[in-house]
């Protein structure tokens, strides 16, 4: 079956989904992103994921599209179009088409929408999970406002594929005082041998994960201590577990970070557990 997206008002075949040369997403990635995991066919955390899409369109000053109560009907198409029960959807803004010019288009243009959803393999994931991944350490140097979920992702991809040269999963950047701030597509969790559960503050140097969110209520279920601190990759690798979090991954435990294992080397039993309780605390609709 061909894969369906919608582009602009149409829902199209997605070998012929594209956008003009001439949007700013394409010239200048002046736009924003958000990814949805469907589960049972069903959006994950959409009011949450949607609300820090709103944050992130007037961060940069981009017009809303269209009502929201719209936007849900669109996404949830391109869902039963291509017949997802278990996935995700990927919605992308842009400022709009305008010839080239650094400043805002004037006169206004219209932002450009475009939605596709693809199918996740549930038991490949889970035998990723189960078995542990590899990351390493690299130098952060994207821009500094990494709060917004912009497309422009030049540095995310390169530090992906530096950890697939090096045969690891995913790479944290490290920022310039020594602390650990995120993954390349993910937030950055530790264990400490005493049991508090370390993740950097979203008050700067990272992206306010939705997954990140909600894992933070999962644990007060759990009554485990949360400390939202910086954390060096020195004390990663003598913590007891390590993880990370986002919506296509949920919780994926971390067994190695820069060739060192992660407690006993192998997936720990809170990032497990985390795992196991997260949709019992998301929003599935």
């Amino acid at each position: 079956m061909s894969r369906i997206a919608y582009v602009n008002g149409q829902y199209v075949n997605l070998r012929d989904a594209a956008v003009n040369v001439e949007d700013r997403g394409y010239q200048f990635a002046d736009g924003i992103y958000e990814v949805c995991e469907i589960i049972g066919g069903k959006m994950v955390d959409f009011p949450r994921h949607i609300a820090r899409m709103q944050r992130s369109l007037r961060e940069l000053r981009i017009a809303e599209a269209m009502p929201l109560t719209s936007l849900r009907v669109v996404m949830q198409e391109v869902i039963r179009r291509n017949r997802i029960n278990y996935g995700i959807v990927y919605l992308q803004i842009s400022r709009g088409v305008a010839h080239r010019d650094h400043g805002f288009p004037s006169p206004y243009v219209k932002p450009s929408v475009v939605v596709t959803a693809k199918s996740l393999n549930f038991a490949k994931n889970q035998a990723t999970a189960a078995k542990g991944v590899k990351v390493i350490t690299t130098a952060e140097n994207r821009w500094p406002r990494v709060d917004i979920k912009t497309v422009g992702l030049l540095p995310n991809v390169l530090a992906r594929q530096e950890a697939r040269d090096k045969g690891a999963y995913e790479a944290w950047y490290v920022d310039a005082d020594g602390f650990v701030t995120e993954g390349a597509s993910c937030n950055a969790w530790i264990v400490t041998k005493d049991g508090k559960v370390v993740t950097r503050t979203a008050a700067s140097g990272i992206l306010a994960g939705i997954t990140r969110a909600v894992l933070i209520e999962v644990l007060a279920s759990m009554q485990l201590k949360l400390e939202e601190r910086n954390f060096t990759p020195a004390e990663a690798y003598d913590a007891a577990e390590a993880f990370v979090s986002s919506a296509s991954q949920i919780v994926m435990p971390v067994i190695n970070i820069d060739g060192k294992p992660i407690g006993d080397g192998k997936p720990g039993g809170i990032a497990t557990r985390l795992r196991q309780e997260f949709h019992k605390f998301a929003a599935i609709s």
